[in-house]
């Protein structure tokens, strides 16, 4: 079959000319000599006319899993491009697949496991995303594939928690954000972190640095994971954690003030003259806003800042869909 012959150091440049020609054939592996690369292409006569060698090579083809980067173009040699219309977002927390199947899909239940299990061949279950129920806002799920189970180890950015699905609420899509907040932060701050969960913030924040967090959650079985993750990641940790289990309206206004709060708030709760009391420096305050009303949310932050005598700067960040024009947001609060 058709490659191009490199010399090895313009490996990745030559690699992103075909890539964006779309004549580099990705379902095939290059090969690597001590002093050329031959990558593998689908049309030689347009690499040729870009002044590339041309050779006939034997080159390897890849493992399916590697050859499909997403459940899309698995599964549109199975769906139709009607059933296409309704896949939705899916999440991997660990080696759990949470996934969501509108009636419209329930009969290509098993094509769209098994596509899952082509992209993602580490899975062990694979679960349907229910409604949250009560005041932790934790899901309900029905395993449809796999062990009978919904605790795992998710790994992210260096560190590892212990989730319990059926008990703790936990969103793997924040693990950018948790990054970004950790290279925010310096060395010897003191931070508080409210609505903790299961640490997923702490953790990351004092992978990175050398801080003291105190870290408060209401949820027992949250808790009870959380100290278990400090400990599963102990060695790992720059900074300390210091959880505290209670409810944030209580346990914080007994709590001095800190260089930087961290409210990854819970939707439909308002914790922000809270939050913003307890910030000598920096607040992350963390909510679900209708896109219409971004200003009025940074317009109130400004006038809670004005009623502690205090001047401030909002940035407010678009961090995720929640539902049509809502969406979460993060507002970096800079107190003067």
């Amino acid at each position: 079959m058709p490659a191009v012959k490199v010399p090895r150091e313009k490996t990745e440049k030559v690699k992103k000319l075909l890539k964006k020609l779309e004549i580099y054939d990705g379902k095939r592996r290059p090969r690597r000599t001590e002093d050329f690369v031959f990558l593998p292409v689908l049309d030689p006569d347009k690499a040729q006319k870009l002044g590339l060698e041309v050779v006939g090579i034997d080159l390897p083809l890849r493992p399916e899993r590697q050859i499909y980067k997403n459940l899309e173009s698995v599964l549109q040699k199975k769906l139709n491009p009607e059933e296409m219309k309704y896949l939705r977002r899916y999440d991997i927390i660990g080696d759990i697949a949470i996934i969501q199947l509108p009636p419209e899909l329930k009969h290509r239940k098993m094509e769209i496991v098994e596509a899952l299990l082509t992209v993602h061949p580490f899975l062990k279950v694979v679960a349907v995303k229910g409604f949250h129920r009560g005041a932790f806002r934790i899901r309900d799920y029905s395993i449809i594939w796999g062990e009978r189970r919904l605790t795992t180890v998710h790994k992210e950015n260096g560190v590892e928690f212990k989730v319990d699905l059926s008990k703790v609420f936990f969103n793997p899509r924040m693990k950018g954000e948790r990054y970004r907040l950790a290279q925010t932060v310096e060395d010897g701050e003191r931070i508080l972190l409210m609505f903790a969960g299961v640490l997923p913030y702490a953790l990351v924040i004092a992978r990175y640095r050398n801080v003291e967090i105190t870290a408060v959650e209401l949820n027992e079985d949250a808790v009870r994971l959380g100290v278990e993750n400090i400990e599963l990641n102990r060695r790992k940790l720059k900074g300390k954690i210091e959880l505290i289990r209670g409810d944030v309206f209580e346990v914080v206004p007994k709590l001095p003030a800190f260089d930087r709060v961290i409210s990854p708030t819970p939707k439909g709760v308002d914790a922000l003259s809270l939050a913003l009391s307890k910030a000598e420096k920096w607040l992350h305050y963390y909510d679900f806003v209708h896109e219409k009303k971004i200003d009025g949310f940074r317009r109130r932050i400004i006038e809670e800042c004005r009623k502690l005598g205090r001047d401030c700067s909002v940035q407010v960040k678009k961090l995720s869909d929640y539902k049509p024009h809502v969406f979460k947001v993060c507002a970096d609060v800079e107190l003067r």
